[in-house]
């Protein structure tokens, strides 16, 4: 059963309220309560248009075609998708300065939604709601990606170098951002609290940052309503409804 009880509840927040650095490490479990579906979900739009590798993406125009067709189709599935309670706690333990950064595995954008700048959103797997040139760099809006490509058919090529334009996330077979990776350990090393919301822990290296913190001394919490593999090693587990968890923090 989730423990979601008032002690837990409580003892949380008594955590929460001591802690003078907060490191907050969201995974898809706080976006689900926003409408945008995770991965591993039996029935999963995910399971119907599974993200291209990204070896195929950068080798073949269809594969490149046939990427951009899953992107819109998946960008349809959760189109009003807006933060919920849970982003928007979390975005209140950054403006009040007691977390300096909100680590996330997802690539929805809803940190940033809820409030968060963006400099304090590192995304380990990207962001979907533009895209770059693999070439360059150059980044890419969807809003004029989109119309071209369902009026051509065609993959988007960079309007600086003609390179191929990508969704600006990390795909399958694609290098994780290194300097996202190196932030993120920094905070881990450095928190006083670490809190896993919403994650399975089960992709790694991201799943190892609660490891990390643990190591240094932190307090790990983990808020998921599944059991995940590092429940043993936490100081505190709740497997509840997010939004509910952390409802009094958003205010």
């Amino acid at each position: 059963m989730p423990d979601d009880s008032t002690d837990t509840i409580d003892r949380l927040h008594e955590l929460l309220d001591r802690a003078a650095s907060i490191v907050a490490f969201t995974g898809a479990g706080i976006s689900t309560e926003s409408g945008v579906p995770d991965f591993r979900t039996p029935g999963s739009p995910w399971m119907v248009n599974k993200p291209i590798p990204f070896e195929a993406f950068v080798k073949s125009r269809e594969a490149r075609i046939e990427a951009w067709r899953r992107k819109f189709a998946m960008d349809d599935h959760y189109a009003d998708a807006a933060p919920n309670i849970g982003h928007r706690a979390l975005a209140r333990l950054v403006a009040e300065g007691r977390a300096p950064a909100i680590v996330t595995q997802n690539i929805d954008g809803l940190h940033q939604a809820s409030g968060v700048p963006d400099g304090k959103v590192i995304e380990l797997h990207g962001n979907g709601t533009y895209a770059t040139c693999l070439a360059c760099g150059w980044r890419h809006e969807l809003a004029a990606i989109r119309p071209a490509f369902e009026a051509s058919g065609e993959p988007p090529a960079c309007v600086i170098c003609a390179g191929p334009v990508k969704s600006a996330t990390v795909s399958f077979g694609q290098a994780m951002p290194q300097d996202k990776m190196s932030a993120a350990q920094q905070l881990a090393l450095e928190a006083e609290l670490f809190l896993v919301v919403g994650s399975s822990l089960v992709v790694y290296p991201a799943a190892t940052l609660p490891i990390i913190a643990k190591k240094q001394g932190a307090t790990l919490v983990i808020v998921n309503r599944e059991p995940t593999e590092l429940d043993a090693i936490a100081d505190l587990v709740v497997r509840a409804e997010i939004g509910a968890v952390l409802g009094r923090l958003a205010g």
